[in-house]
């Protein structure tokens, strides 16, 4: 078995808090910084806040543990650690496949995820020429052209290659432990700027004092696990190969829990930011809600309204804005090389390549589809996002699912979670887990599948 010498010479996060940042920098994405406030601001504020964290516990930690274990215990990519889980040759195939599908998961994510990541480094380039007073360049930056579309992607997918080929010690975690600080650092600086601003006590207000009546409503509900689940990235691959680089010494569900707080907090604090700057805006005469209280862009929220807030505010203005799209970039990019590192760990594990050209050329052909999309931008971007999303990511994760519940024994199971915590059957999480992976975590994300048809 390959998996044997693997393990032994495998790279491991030098540190738990290089993990913790990683992994959760893989976690917190746009998602968490443009989809959590967008949902929350659609679904009643404070009353989605409650059933999001609910259901992050509920849904989300119990499936992110399975994922990271499943990586621990085959110390592999996705494909072989699926097949690491059962003797059993049939299933193996079986096991290896569902590994197949879930790589196709990231892979297909980065695709359209490293075009609005493209956006964001041309919107930070605007916003630093547009203080420069270089009209002409920020009109560009600012612009839609296929020729600023391809500029902002190529130079996303760079950034993300030379993070990628660094490994784990080098590029994943030497990065992600800047990059994550940095997040909250800026996000605090946002936060204390904008509640300065009038109207944003109100929005703060709206974000945090739950309307109980609306807590029980099927909608809120459904989008609160759906958010909740896409934000650890279940089923997206990148969990699973960062449990592969976890030391067997390291206790697995307090890493788990570990990674869920800091993600939920991300969420949280992106929430106390926009929806005051929204607030803020509204005060201004921008325009947020439609007459029936829907969002009216909410798939452009990020890139519209809130830079009209700080547009009014003169040149202070201007660098917040600079300050804010530079959070936006980093946020992207600790979520791109995560995807980028589940196909470069596969093709470097099985063919012993180099790392360093393993990662230019599999980002540079994934950089081509990229590509393809942006010269089709009208008929590709919002078909390959919502197949990638609504379909691949929520079958990956029932298929992982129903994988380690039913097929990796329970014995097993334990065991990988025993090492590094002794003590986990003795407490309530470590009796129950095991069933609830095996009968509650499919319904659940059945529902979140059901729900993203309906």
């Amino acid at each position: 078995m390959a998996q044997v010498d693997n393990a032994q010479s495998r790279e491991h996060f030098g540190s738990r808090l290089g993990f913790i940042l990683a992994a959760a920098g893989a976690a917190v994405g746009l998602g968490n910084i443009w989809g959590f406030p967008t949902q929350a601001a659609s679904n009643g504020g404070g009353a989605f806040l409650v059933v999001y964290l609910l259901m992050i516990l509920v849904v989300a930690f119990p499936m992110l543990v399975v994922e990271m274990a499943i990586g621990r215990h085959g110390q592999a990519n996705p494909v072989d650690s699926m097949r690491s889980l059962t003797s059993n040759p049939m299933s193996q195939k079986v096991g290896a496949a569902v590994g197949w599908i879930g790589l196709s998961v990231p892979s297909a994510v980065l695709a359209f995820y490293s075009i609005v990541g493209g956006w964001l480094i041309c919107f930070l380039l605007g916003a630093i020429t547009d203080l420069l007073g270089m009209e002409a360049a920020t009109t560009w930056f600012k612009g839609f052209s296929v020729e600023r579309n391809l500029f902002g992607t190529i130079s996303f997918y760079v950034l993300t290659v030379l993070i990628v080929q660094g490994g784990v010690k080098q590029g994943i975690e030497k990065w992600s432990t800047r990059l994550m600080p940095a997040l909250f650092a800026l996000f605090a600086l946002l936060f204390v700027y904008i509640m300065t601003q009038s109207g944003a006590m109100e929005g703060l207000k709206h974000y945090l004092v739950p309307d109980f009546d609306k807590v029980m409503d099927r909608k809120l509900i459904l989008a609160a696990m759906g958010q909740g689940f896409f934000s650890l990235t279940i089923g997206g691959c990148s969990m699973l190969i960062y449990g592969s680089y976890l030391s067997k010494k390291e206790n697995l569900p307090k890493m788990a829990m570990n990674v869920t707080l800091v993600d939920t907090a991300v969420a949280f604090v992106a929430g106390l930011v926009v929806m005051p700057a929204m607030f803020v805006a509204m005060q201004k005469g921008v325009q947020i809600y439609a007459q029936d209280g829907s969002l009216l862009s909410s798939d452009t929220l990020v890139f519209t309204v809130l830079p009209l807030m700080f547009d009014s505010l003169g040149w202070l203005g201007q660098i917040f804005l600079i300050v804010f799209f530079l959070l936006l970039t980093i946020a992207a990019l600790t979520s791109s090389i995560s995807m980028l590192e589940c196909p470069v760990a596969l093709v470097s594990e099985r063919f012993h390549t180099k790392r360093t050209s393993t990662s230019w050329v599999l980002g540079g052909l994934i950089a081509l589809f990229s590509v393809i999309i942006v010269y089709n931008f009208a008929a590709m971007f919002g078909l390959v996002a919502m197949i990638a999303t609504q379909y691949l990511q929520p079958a990956a994760a029932l298929l992982f699912c129903l994988f380690g519940g039913w097929v990796w024994s329970r014995h097993s199971k334990i065991k990988e979670l025993e090492q590094g915590c002794p003590e986990f059957t003795q407490g309530w999480f470590g009796k129950l887990w095991p069933a609830y992976v095996k009968f509650v975590c499919p319904i659940l994300v059945a529902t979140v599948i059901w729900a993203s048809f309906g």
